[in-house]
């Protein structure tokens, strides 16, 4: 029988993409986390690469770019984003923030200091307010890439991340198999394998974009309006 504490600490990290268990000394490898935690954990250093590469796509005059991030769990994202944005020679504009309040002098930050796009990465803080962010972006005219594929959906340009309705299939599984008796210390950790870009046409369209049709093409999910 599973202690109740170790069932609810493995399964409640399985929806974390935000944190490396490993420097945050949760666990002892990926491979073998050693202790009672198991899950999915996002490379955020790939994926940071990724977000403004597909913006550099979409804009070949870009070079300069903000990114709204939550400082209170996003210091890493923000640290592999700067590193991304060093090897393709962007200005990076940092806009923290803790709470939605701070959303709108961000964005008006932004645009006063010139940055040409927004870059946004994960954290519960901006999956809950995808839809304010997507307004925010449009209404100050900047394209806006998230981690949240669902971010296109909400108004962003471009949301390119993890499909997270897979991570929670999977995450399932690893419950079915902690109730079973598994132990979470001999369960890996596992990386997201399937991906999923979208893009909003009506936003590039109100922005006056001409997107190129070959990042049109790549699109998992294109939206009209």
């Amino acid at each position: 029988m599973i202690a109740r504490r170790e069932l609810l600490v493995g399964i409640g990290a399985l929806a974390d993409l935000e944190t490396d268990p490993i420097e945050a000394g949760w666990i002892k490898s990926l491979a073998r986390p050693g202790g009672n935690l198991t899950g999915f954990f996002l490379d955020i250093p790939e994926l940071s690469g990724k977000l403004l590469q597909f913006l550099a796509e979409a804009m070949p005059r870009l070079h300069r770019v903000a990114v709204l991030w939550d400082a209170d769990l996003a210091r890493p994202q923000l640290n592999a984003t700067e590193t991304a944005a060093r090897t393709l020679k962007f200005q990076l504009q940092s806009l923290p923030v803790r709470h939605p309040g701070e959303f709108a002098g961000a964005f008006e930050q932004a645009r006063q200091q010139r940055a040409q796009a927004v870059v946004i990465p994960s954290s519960p803080l901006i999956f809950q307010n995808l839809r304010r962010l997507g307004a925010l972006a449009i209404e100050q005219r900047l394209p806006a890439i998230s981690v949240f594929p669902q971010f296109a959906a909400a108004g962003g340009l471009m949301g390119y991340g993890p499909n997270l309705a897979d991570l929670f299939r999977r995450a399932a599984g690893y419950v079915h198999r902690i109730l079973k008796g598994a132990v979470p210390a001999d369960l890996p950790i596992q990386r997201p394998v399937l991906f999923v870009l979208t893009i909003n046409a009506g936003t590039a369209k109100t922005l006056g974009m001409t997107l190129p049709h070959s990042l049109i093409l790549r699109a998992d999910q294109l939206i009209e309006a």
